[in-house]
């Protein structure tokens, strides 16, 4: 019976682990949370009656799984959630008491499962603005727009009634009419990729003017888990100016179905940095200051 489950489950570990980071907003809660479904339903196993398919089955245990986490946790913010934009002369102001959202390496979702969902699912827009919903919106946006469940199924998941979910749904709808991520385009083209090239190059060798010159006028620079973050050129060109000592050299990756890379300061990992590209340039740079996440993407430390 245990190897059955073992068999029969391991090819959903992958799509789960997505699924608890949309809930969440952390990979590495996410892995946690993997790892406690997936004991739930071992030891359940003996009593799963097969109503369902087994990743139906294995999705319930998940999200009543993190909905329970989600419960005794604090919402996942970028710095961008907390307020007005800071004076890059201005202090660096700390926020290590707040639980930051965290990007995921695409390697984790590049499943047939998930990649039939769409790399928009796991935007880092879209993933900040969900953990602003409440719990159970957030478990009924993610099961009927993501997974395409019916309004029945997440009724029953959930005990409640089939218009109770679609009450909530269009309340979700309504929270997040304004997030809009249609000027995010994926770096095909040559001129995206020449976009790419030309900011590693300037990066790497702290040439500013050319490096906001790729920005767009209203780009955004945030650095969580610092609370300060910049918007326009200047302001980001002022705060690289002031804190950009050492030597810096970055490794390119992906992250949220967005282009990223690893910076390493002196020779030591410093942060990971998500790009999103519109087709007038670079509208927004998260850097993600956590060498533990290094690991997680699989660069070296």
């Amino acid at each position: 019976m245990a190897d059955d489950f073992i068999q029969l489950s391991d090819p959903f570990r992958r799509e789960l682990l997505v699924h608890c980071y949309r809930m969440l907003g952390s990979v590495h809660e996410a892995e946690d949370l993997v790892q406690e479904t997936y004991l739930r339903a071992w030891k359940a196993y003996d009593r799963f009656e097969g109503r369902s398919s087994l990743r139906t089955w294995l999705y319930r245990i998940a999200t009543t799984t993190c909905l329970t986490a989600i419960e005794k946790r604090a919402r996942r913010p970028l710095p961008t959630g907390l307020g007005t934009d800071s004076d890059p002369l201005d202090d660096l102001v700390e926020g290590d008491e707040i639980p930051w959202l965290e990007p995921i390496p695409d390697a984790a979702t590049a499943d047939p499962a998930t990649i039939v969902t769409g790399r928009e699912t796991i935007r880092l827009a879209l993933i900040a603005s969900l953990q602003y919903l409440p719990p159970r919106q957030r478990a009924v946006l993610i099961l009927r727009d993501v997974l395409k469940w019916r309004a029945a199924e997440v009724a029953d998941l959930l005990e409640t009634s089939t218009a109770a979910v679609n009450s909530a749904l269009q309340r979700a709808h309504a929270h997040l009419a304004d997030i809009t991520e249609n000027d995010v385009e994926e770096p095909t083209t040559k001129t995206q990729r020449d976009i790419l090239d030309r900011y590693t190059t300037a990066f790497e060798n702290k040439d500013i003017p050319t490096l906001i010159s790729l920005f767009t006028a209203d780009v955004i620079w945030e650095m969580p888990p610092y609370k300060s973050w910049y918007r326009g050129p200047d302001a980001i060109a002022t705060h690289l100016k002031v804190r950009c000592p050492g030597d810096i050299r970055v490794t390119p990756t992906r992250a949220n179905g967005q282009p990223a890379f690893g910076v390493y300061l002196s020779g030591k990992p410093f942060n990971i940095q998500v790009l999103t590209i519109g087709d007038k340039g670079i509208s927004h740079v998260v850097n993600f200051l956590d060498p533990s996440l290094f690991p997680v993407f699989g660069l070296p430390s």
